[in-house]
């Protein structure tokens, strides 16, 4: 796509490129590339869906650093995993015969696997409600498809795409289970496998992106990890929150001696906290010595939050800085316009009903804690401490639906690895915050007990460019 930029500088060399074409030729070598094909796989694509919000950006584009950008991509494919769990709650042939409400030998016989059926017609009266999958694919003239494996063969023998886009996310029609432990069983790392196997079979792999945490389990997670290098194919997985904006723009400087960090955020567990608890994380390991993993992990909740607090658990200093970047504050903000200082006119307890604390300690003696505080603020901010200089506080800024522009920010990242074939954040970082929500979740299930967590000894080094976007 030529934007507006692109045209300026293009008809500023129109005479140059005339009388030279291989400069005319280099200069539009980008817009001549054929365009990266790209299967997207989810679990449900209604409007404010993640689904939704991120696939459409590689339909429509998005705004990015001054400009429209288009990315080179075609959406070719889509699989929509809440038609496969509809078809499979409804009753079966036989369960339809018993009740008399069809004839069992008037059933027509299925292959199981079928290789060449033709895309998926999705007729008005079976529709989800609220779906827009069918509505996209007529619009943007992509195949929808039955299985995982039919997306990345788009219906043919062999893989026909570049990439994979793979948002899984809670179905509202037809939701995944939640265990014991709260946390909801959204099958990634099954996604996951069904595309390396397609992989591995055609001895052919191409670019993943998995949306936010790798599996609810560290397990299976670190499998998704090893697979991707017995493969050789790039594995990107991560949340929005570490690439949006910061308000203001700064960062822990590369190779800084971290002493505590406090996270301050809202939302559910098993849920927003992984897209804070991996924000932090992206802080915390451009530390000294790089990423050397986690030593314990304990999840407070209820006034043990509050007990916890008074002991200097964590540092209130930290905790006010962080809460001086909201521009959520509640309670007498939304009444009358003032915005007391939350943490010591003791605001807090009276705001927050339900508060918990992920408390984290780190091999290297760092310390960091993600206070969750519903009812007191509504956006996510951090305050670090750093040896021999002030400490690093910012917002990770948020905008709501349906502008939601940090998924551009994402987007833009997941686009660059699509087209460079390299991951754009390290692998690891998601490995190890995957680790930690489900170490946390363990802790709350063992009645909020201090837990060790040797299998988190995870070491990896940041990169010592900020990735955080700041234009």
């Amino acid at each position: 796509m030529i934007t507006r930029r692109r045209f300026v500088g293009y008809s500023a060399l129109g005479s140059s490129m005339l009388a030279y074409p291989p400069l005319m030729r280099s200069a539009l070598a980008q817009d001549a590339q054929k365009p990266v094909r790209l299967a997207i796989i989810g679990s449900t694509y209604t409007l404010d869906s993640d689904l939704q919000t991120i696939a459409d950006r590689f339909l429509v584009g998005f705004p990015f650093e001054g400009d429209w950008h288009q990315p080179n991509v075609q959406v070719v494919s889509l699989y929509v995993d809440e038609y496969t769990r509809r078809d499979a709650a409804a009753p079966g042939a036989y369960q339809l015969a018993m009740s008399g409400k069809t004839n069992l030998h008037a059933l027509p016989e299925l292959p199981s696997e079928q290789k060449h059926a033709p895309a998926l017609p999705v007729k008005e009266d079976t529709k989800l409600p609220g779906d827009l999958s069918a509505a996209r694919a007529k619009q943007f003239g992509f195949r929808l498809c039955r299985n995982i494996p039919e997306a990345l063969r788009c219906g043919g023998e062999k893989i026909a795409v570049d990439a994979v886009l793979v948002i899984v996310e809670q179905c509202h029609e037809y939701p995944y289970p939640v265990n014991d432990k709260g946390q909801v069983l959204l099958p990634r790392y099954d996604f996951f496998q069904q595309c390396a196997q397609v992989f591995e079979t055609e001895k052919h792999s191409v670019p993943y992106f998995n949306h936010k945490q790798l599996s609810y389990g560290f397990l299976e997670a670190q499998e998704m990890v090893k697979t991707s290098e017995r493969l050789r194919f790039p594995l990107m997985s991560g949340s929005s929150m570490p690439v949006t904006w910061r308000l203001p723009g700064v960062d822990v400087p590369f190779g800084a001696k971290v002493e505590e960090a406090v996270m301050v955020g809202v939302g559910g567990m098993d849920n927003m906290d992984f897209d804070a608890l991996e924000a932090m994380q992206a802080m915390l390991e451009r530390r000294k010595g790089g990423e050397t993993g986690v030593k314990a992990v304990q999840l407070l909740e209820g006034d043990d939050v509050w007990t916890a607090m008074q002991a200097g658990r964590w540092s209130k200093d930290l905790l006010v800085s962080a809460l001086s970047r909201s521009d959520t504050p509640l309670g007498l903000t939304v009444l009358d316009g003032r915005a007391p200082e939350l943490v010591s006119s003791g605001a807090l307890p009276q705001l927050v009903k339900d508060p918990a604390a992920y408390c984290i300690e780190y091999n290297d003696g760092t310390k960091a804690t993600l206070l969750m505080l519903n009812g007191a603020i509504r956006d996510y901010n951090i305050a670090v401490s750093i040896s021999g200089a002030e400490p690093v506080s910012a917002q990770f800024l948020m905008p709501v639906a349906p502008n939601q522009g940090y998924s551009a920010c994402l987007a833009a990242r997941i686009d660059a690895m699509y087209q460079t074939r390299t991951a754009q954040a390290p692998l690891h970082r998601a490995l190890l915050t995957t680790g930690v929500l489900e170490a946390c979740l363990n802790s709350r299930h063992h009645l909020n007990q201090r837990l060790e967590t040797a299998h988190l000894n995870l070491s990896y080094q940041a990169t010592k460019e900020s990735q955080f976007q700041q234009t």
